[in-house]
């Protein structure tokens, strides 16, 4: 059976504008033909179902590029199981996608494009089910790590510093997903910040949500010698191979993974200039800037810039970043790495477009919601 993504992609944009709707209906479809599943998800749904079309969604837009897909599919295959997702799940979750997308996309849908469907799932669910399996040969499902340093930085923002169990291999740029005892089956993602150390621990940097039942409690609950849990490393955002400069812009506690990908081009013995714009709101929400400037003291091709876009008194440079990249420089040359609000994210690499850096040069995650 042969992939088909021009089907796939025409039917799946019908779905898209009730994306909510069709999150729903599948969950429910999922739940009630097998409700032995309903274990493995935390009690509440919203942000699971968004996670749910945010990954739908990429996988389809990148039916047409085997090789990316292929590496995603790999990531999603090998984090499921922390959640204790068996082969044999693949089935149930096939028929709920399924008997979804024929309901929201009933006015086109046909024996052609439900084929399509088939042959596109049972390939994805194929390449996890393969990860997974090779994976549980190597590394555990997920891994128990002590706290070893909780220093609250500000009053939304703290630098948790964990030691895992036994090792975990990650490329810097990478994140985890971290469990806590309060809130079990809830899992919330958090971007690892430093590049992988002798002793094998790993530092994340925790803002305090509104709501925000994982990072509260990371924050306000926890102390050093608890214990959580960390699922497998994932995301695509690497270092670079090559010797081209580099700019990385980060705001909030997007500074994280990019802090991680400057440490790691440190460590290489390579020599690129790195321009370092780091945004806040306000002088106080620069929670790292002392440790920034150490790194900047030590390797002379490192600058830091901070930019703070509310607070008047701020003698620094200010504005929004999307705003200050470009006035800054032109960026042509650089291989450039932007991570933090998704508004902010997108907004600055329009303006990096627009200014002519190609799209293959620029880099980008978004900090990820928060149930």
């Amino acid at each position: 059976m042969s992939l088909n993504p021009r089907l796939v992609k025409e039917s799946f944009s019908v779905v898209e504008p009730v994306a909510e709707r069709a999150a729903a209906y599948f969950y429910g479809r999922l739940f009630a033909q097998s409700p032995h599943l309903r274990g493995m998800f935390p009690p509440a749904m919203d942000i699971t179902r968004d996670r749910l079309f945010g990954s739908l969604t990429r996988i389809v837009w990148m039916l047409d590029s085997p090789d990316s897909l292929g590496g995603y599919l790999g990531q999603l295959g090998r984090d499921h199981r922390k959640y204790g997702v068996m082969a044999e799940h693949y089935t149930a979750v096939g028929n709920a996608l399924l008997a979804t997308i024929k309901r929201f996309a009933a006015e086109i849908w046909n024996a052609e494009i439900e084929a399509a469907w088939v042959a596109a799932y049972t390939a994805a669910a194929d390449l996890m089910i393969g990860a997974a399996d090779a994976d549980a040969g190597v590394n555990p499902a997920w891994w128990l790590a002590e706290v070893v340093d909780h220093d609250r930085r500000t009053p939304d923002i703290t630098v948790v510093t964990l030691r895992p169990s036994q090792p975990m291999a990650f490329t810097p740029g990478q994140y985890v997903n971290v469990q806590v005892a309060r809130w079990p089956r809830v899992w919330r993602t958090f971007s690892i910040a430093n590049a992988p150390r002798a002793d094998n621990t790993i530092t994340l940097h925790v803002r305090t949500l509104p709501g925000g039942w994982v990072s509260t409690a990371l924050a306000q609950h926890t102390k050093a010698g608890d214990q959580v849990l960390l699922g497998p490393p994932v995301g695509t955002m690497a270092p670079p191979d090559g010797e081209r400069d580099i700019l990385c812009v980060a705001g909030g506690t997007g500074l994280a993974p990019l802090k991680a990908i400057v440490q790691q081009v440190i460590a290489s013995g390579r020599r690129p200039n790195i321009s370092m714009i780091v945004g806040a709101r306000r002088v106080a929400e620069l929670y790292d800037l002392p440790d920034l400037r150490r790194m900047e003291s030590g390797f002379p091709w490192l600058s830091v810039l901070p930019v703070v876009s509310q607070e008047d008194s701020y003698t620094g440079m200010r504005g929004d970043l999307d705003e200050v990249v470009p006035r800054i420089n032109t960026w042509t040359g650089h291989e450039v790495y932007v991570c933090g609000p998704a508004t902010m994210v997108n907004a600055t690499v329009r303006r990096l477009l627009d200014s002519g850096v190609p799209l293959a040069s620029i880099h980008r995650d978004a900090i990820q919601g928060e149930p």
